[in-house]
């Protein structure tokens, strides 16, 4: 992964990372509460389609409808690829996804972009759009 502006420290670095195997995790086992837990209260998040959804309340409403039963097939590898800092307490990592069918056949891509923002020691998406690579 590529890493640009000022650093804070190794462990901002690691927790990124950490937020985004995160993503993968509760994606793949379609836990919407995990998946809910990522995001500040207050995010905006823009789906694949190109849907907006504003506040955490909308996101996990739609959430509940579209992430049950979505990896019944498939399943999505997430892969931090730019990270840059724009200050100690905001960050804009850039994701390739990648969709693998249950037989290993690799399908669809997507390239996530997350705008997080450090309340306290925690790292939250603030922001994120969710495009397809066509």
């Amino acid at each position: 992964m590529r890493i640009e502006g000022a650093v804070p420290s190794q462990a901002d670095v690691d927790a990124i990372a950490a937020l985004v195997a995160k993503v993968q995790e509760v994606q793949g086992n379609e836990d919407v509460d995990g998946f809910i837990s990522l995001f500040r209260k207050d995010a905006v998040w823009v789906t694949g389609h190109g849907k907006r959804l504003y506040g955490r309340d909308t996101i996990e409403a739609f959430t509940r409808k579209v992430l049950p039963g979505a990896m019944k097939d498939s399943s999505a590898t997430y892969e931090p690829d730019h990270l840059l800092f724009l200050r100690p307490d905001i960050a804009v990592v850039n994701v390739n996804q990648t969709y693998v069918e249950h037989g290993g056949t690799t399908g669809a891509h997507g390239s996530p972009v997350y705008f997080l923002a450090k309340d306290g020691s925690d790292w939250e998406i603030a922001a994120a759009q969710n495009t397809s690579v066509v």
